[in-house]
């Protein structure tokens, strides 16, 4: 139902618009989002989104950090998909100073980024079916999930936030045992798929719920800065994997899935096909897998080895003004952006000479994702905006920042 100006001037007028806040409480809302809602009836007349119930001021807080240090605050923006955000900020500091990630480190970390992706998608269909009342979905997805949680708890001693990443490499390699839980994943996953294909794909509830919802067409995408799986669910094949390819995104062979309906379903299928796709750059990428160093050989950058340290004097140098200082990059400013599961995420990064960011300022995808809410959900009823909220997946630790 739509509403002129004049019609809307005579309902408030008559005192039959009504405003109610969705939120700030957690459920339904993807995080402590709050809309204020104008409502003739069930049908929403405006929305405003109301952000700032997060913040935590991490991108200043960034800026108090030596560059290592950074790494365990960034982790908790995207908290679904913390190695998106830790490998955009190691890549614009190692582009800055011009650092060479080794070959075997460039591709566990492709490998641990796409079981992130499928991790995030799996936590955003589960939610987003058990707030339409399918609770069998939702187990379905946590258990999938937690077995990819296993395997960065394997390797790391972490789940949700591995925080392997170094300037030029990673602070670990594989486990032994790694490889063997990997396979019996890449394995097992496409059943699991299936299930939940089967479950949701052809589902009269799902698809009378999803279908003709919250339109998110091209040029609305171009206007808010859309991008992801926002953007690809309206028809645009846009990846910054493919567009501006890092780790050697380039030399594997993946499709970007893109629907030109720009509906919430839309937006579902996308994410699912994307899951399909990054199982299959996990596959890759274990293929590729050859014996290596997992982090730089520069001694200005990386911390020796500890055997080093019993018969070198420099070594022992090196490893006191790195753990003391921390890195020191040139001067100068850049801006670097990877693919996370929710879109373009980028940082843009000024050094000074320091041994800490002079400034450090994310571009976060759901930023704008949350924006384009007050323009879609006009229109809707009540009970559609949870699913056009949850459609867009944002994740407000993201947009608080």
């Amino acid at each position: 139902m739509s509403k002129t100006f004049h019609d809307l001037d005579e309902l408030e007028k008559s005192g039959e618009i009504m405003e109610l806040n969705l939120g700030p409480q957690h459920p339904s809302t993807h995080g402590v989002l709050r809309l204020k809602l104008r409502l003739d009836g069930e049908v929403v007349v405006s929305a405003e989104p109301v952000i700032g119930y997060l913040h935590t001021g991490i991108e200043k807080e960034c800026e108090t950090r030596t560059y290592q240090q950074v790494f365990t605050l960034v982790d908790r923006l995207d908290y679904l998909s913390g190695p998106s955000e830790e490998q955009a900020f190691a890549q614009t500091v190692e582009k800055l100073m011009g650092i060479e990630v080794p070959e075997r480190a460039q591709t566990i970390r492709l490998l641990l980024l796409e079981l992130s992706r499928i991790a995030s998608h799996l936590i955003w269909c589960g939610t987003s079916a058990l707030e339409l009342n399918m609770s069998s979905v939702f187990m379905y997805c946590m258990a999938e999930r937690e077995k990819i949680l296993d395997l960065f708890e394997e390797m790391s001693g972490a789940r949700m936030f591995p925080s392997v990443w170094r300037i030029g490499g990673l602070s670990r390699d594989l486990n032994p045992e790694f490889e063997n839980h990997l396979t019996a994943f890449i394995k097992d996953f496409p059943k699991t798929w299936k299930d939940l294909n089967n479950l949701l794909t052809d589902n009269y509830v799902w698809c009378e719920r999803l279908q003709g919802v919250a339109i998110i067409n091209k040029e609305t995408c171009q206007q808010y800065m859309c991008t992801g799986p926002v953007i690809r669910g309206a028809g645009i094949s846009y990846d910054i994997r493919k567009i501006y390819p890092y780790l050697g995104y380039e030399n594997y062979s993946f499709d970007v899935p893109t629907y030109p309906e720009g509906d919430c379903y839309a937006r579902y299928k996308v994410r699912m096909e994307e899951m399909r796709q990054s199982l299959s750059l996990v596959q890759q990428a274990q293929n590729r897998l050859k014996p290596g160093p997992v982090l730089t050989g520069n001694r200005k950058v990386a911390l020796p080895p500890r055997h080093e340290l019993a018969r070198s004097m420099e070594a022992v140098i090196h490893q006191f003004k790195l753990v003391s200082e921390g890195l020191h990059p040139p001067e100068g400013e850049l801006y670097q952006c990877v693919e996370s599961a929710r879109g373009e995420l980028g940082y843009y990064l000024v050094s000074d000479g320091s041994n800490k960011p002079y400034r450090l300022r994310v571009r976060s995808p759901s930023f704008p994702h949350v924006e384009v809410l007050k323009k879609i959900l006009s229109g809707l009823i009540i009970s559609d905006v949870v699913v056009a909220i949850a459609s867009v997946d944002p994740i407000l630790g993201d947009v608080d920042r």
